[in-house]
């Protein structure tokens, strides 16, 4: 087990002003994935996958938020294959994994819920309260607040998968520099 390699993740999905229609459930539509090289103390690569929604559909608001449109969504892969693809492309389940608060894990727990697809192993890093601890925060910040408190640039689009995972990442290197991890 390579404990240099860590897994940062963050997903995008199905959403709406308000409740969602009769009969739908918030699900996955995109997890992103940057894997961080704690030794090499660089980002070393980053990925979103798309997962078709099986309960839900891709509101406007949704695409006005994330960039993901219906197209988009519909040609992905099934939740349980983006899960499949964690473990095997990403070592999901030896992997230490990070995401920006608790959401990402809690929907995923909820997703795999009588499935048994989960695909990560036990070692999950919080580091919106690992950040907020080491800069002596009362509140929480978002990701893009994070950015800015350290002083880093927002990459990409806010709200991608793929593009939040990468930010979250250069956080992540910020703070093992630092020595808070």
């Amino acid at each position: 087990m390579n404990d240099n390699l860590i897994n940062v993740i963050d997903v995008e999905a199905t959403c709406w002003t308000g409740d969602p229609p009769p009969g739908q459930v918030s699900e996955i539509i995109e997890i992103g994935l940057c894997v961080v090289d704690l030794a090499a103390g660089e980002r070393v690569s980053k990925r979103g996958i798309y997962v078709r929604p099986a309960r839900s559909e891709v509101s406007a608001f949704c695409t006005e938020l994330t960039g993901i449109t219906p197209a988009q969504a519909a040609s992905g892969v099934s939740f349980d294959e983006a899960c499949a693809l964690l473990r095997t492309e990403a070592d999901s389940l030896t992997r230490r994994w990070v995401s920006w608060g608790e959401y990402d894990r809690l929907q995923f727990e909820r997703q795999c819920r009588g499935r048994g697809t989960y695909p990560f192993g036990q070692r999950h890093i919080n580091l919106k309260k690992l950040f907020t601890e080491a800069h002596g925060l009362k509140k929480r910040p978002g990701m893009s607040r994070a950015l800015g408190i350290a002083g880093l640039p927002l990459e990409g689009r806010h709200h991608s998968g793929a593009d939040d995972a990468w930010n979250i990442g250069a956080l992540l290197l910020q703070l093992h520099t630092a020595g808070h991890l």
